[in-house]
């Protein structure tokens, strides 16, 4: 399991970079603090949200299959960012 600490360098260590989307939308993010600020949102993905979607995917990783399943705020770009490093 990826802990979240690990998980927020990897992030911090690849600010500005661009991802894709499931839906192939490009988008881009900055951190500051424990809160993530991507390029096409207003508002921001904080550390905690990271963490629960961590703790849904180790609970149960047959039931999450893509970003709706699981069920946090800023889904897709969280679910982007975890299949960018490798995690789901």
């Amino acid at each position: 399991m990826t802990s979240i600490d690990f998980l927020w360098q990897q992030l911090s260590d690849h600010q500005n970079e661009t991802f894709y989307t499931v839906k192939k939308l490009p988008f881009s993010y900055s951190i500051k603090g424990g809160e993530l600020f991507v390029d096409r949102r207003t508002k921001s993905i904080t550390k905690a949200t990271f963490q629960q979607a961590l703790d849904r995917i180790e609970k149960d990783p047959e039931k999450v299959t893509g970003p709706k399943s699981l069920n946090v705020f800023g889904a897709p770009y969280i679910w982007a960012l975890l299949k960018a490093f490798e995690i789901v």
